[in-house]
């Protein structure tokens, strides 16, 4: 049967010193181009019958660099709208707000273009992303399904698949160009693997490393 693939973009200036990062578009680096490259191998072994992709560049650059074809943007798979918290990391927030958690909390609005959003609010547009692509996994091919976006909206987008509630993201951690794969066990969906470096892409099941920065 197909999987779920979700690939998450390459580092940033902003992922890398941990800034909310959603509507800003901020490049790659070096080092998140180099992340992405290394993706192409193990991807290239993979029947993919679907791809989707962020409209954000740093979402778009990642797909193209790891060799993946035909592209599909998808509106909501745009990262979560962090308000007034973009460009400000957690240890800031919790300078004025030190029992603040995003999962729980939401943020406040960051002027009528970026109001901001809930849990519940993400939770309903990765829910539009997963009816998008029922008919795909459970197509006869067994194509995989890939989608390329952000760190917490894969997180909500896999809670969800596995039918719990979008602040239960918080659970599953999602570093920078790294691939997750959800599929199913005895009908329910399950993860077979997750958070996964490119040298083990396949299955072997290394994780990766370092910290979850937002976007």
């Amino acid at each position: 049967m197909a999987e779920l693939v979700l690939i998450r973009h390459g580092e940033t200036d902003w992922s890398r010193s941990r800034k909310h990062t959603s509507w800003t578009d901020v490049p790659l680096t070096p080092r998140g181009e180099e992340q992405a490259r290394a993706l192409r191998p193990p991807l290239a072994a993979r029947k993919i019958g679907l791809t989707l992709v962020s409209p954000m560049a740093r979402a778009m650059r990642t797909a193209r660099l790891a060799g993946l074809e035909d592209l599909t943007v998808e509106p909501d798979l745009h990262e979560w709208d962090y308000g007034g918290y973009e460009g400000i990391t957690t240890t800031e927030i919790h300078r004025t707000r030190p029992d603040w958690n995003l999962w729980t909390d939401g943020v406040p609005p960051g002027g009528p273009d970026h109001p901001g959003e809930s849990p519940e609010r993400i939770g309903a547009r990765v829910d539009r992303v997963l009816a998008r692509i029922a008919a795909e996994l459970e197509a006869a091919d067994g194509a995989d399904v890939v989608l390329v976006a952000h760190a917490h909206v894969l997180r909500v987008l896999t809670a969800r698949r596995l039918g719990l509630p979008p602040s239960a993201g918080a659970l599953f951690r999602l570093d920078t160009a790294t691939v997750s794969r959800l599929g199913t066990e005895h009908g329910r969906p399950a993860v077979v693997a997750w958070n996964v470096g490119s040298e083990s892409i396949s299955g072997q099941g290394a994780t990766g490393s370092g910290g979850t920065p937002a976007g």
